[in-house]
């Protein structure tokens, strides 16, 4: 599996960003669907990359800074046609050493609530993430679950304050 940065102009991209925003307004009321569209995920403090197989489009995922010491990951995406071949944990592996490469003390995100969450929330908690209250501008919410990481620093490299 190759991942790689992604400037969100492929049209297989945009495709499977839809298919997440539709899930997601499937899955969980509308004042309770916190993914991103295309505008927001190339907005500031934005990174977002792809995950390959050769010409195939597995997955996404993003990660968004709130400080120099915090990110939340955001976008993770496994596309239908390719889940269980790996590409979650594979961004999500990415994802944890580059918050780890930027120096963030913690990493954090929301998900659904709901059954069709419990994957990724397995997925998460064999990460190490667990349970905790609303961070950054999210409020307490029945259909959300918020979840943390904290990182230590890749050994050499000093955390940023």
């Amino acid at each position: 599996m190759d991942i790689r940065p992604d400037d969100l102009s492929s049209a297989r991209v945009h495709a499977l960003l839809e298919e997440h925003l539709r899930d997601m307004r499937a899955w969980s009321p509308p004042g309770s669907v916190h993914a991103l569209d295309l505008d927001a995920l190339r907005g500031p403090g934005m990174s977002f990359w792809t995950v390959w197989d050769g010409d195939e489009l597995l997955g996404c995922g993003a990660l968004m800074e709130h400080s120099a010491g915090h990110a939340e990951i955001k976008s993770m995406r496994s596309a239908l046609a390719h889940r269980g071949k790996g590409a979650g944990v594979a961004m999500l592996s990415y994802i944890i050493d580059e918050g780890r490469r930027r120096g963030y003390a913690r990493l954090s995100l929301e998900t659904g609530s709901s059954e069709p969450f419990t994957p990724s929330r397995a997925l998460y908690s064999r990460f190490g993430f667990s349970e905790c209250p609303p961070f950054a501008d999210y409020v307490e919410d029945p259909h959300s679950v918020f979840m943390t990481l904290e990182l230590s620093p890749l050994a050499g490299e000093v955390a940023r304050a």
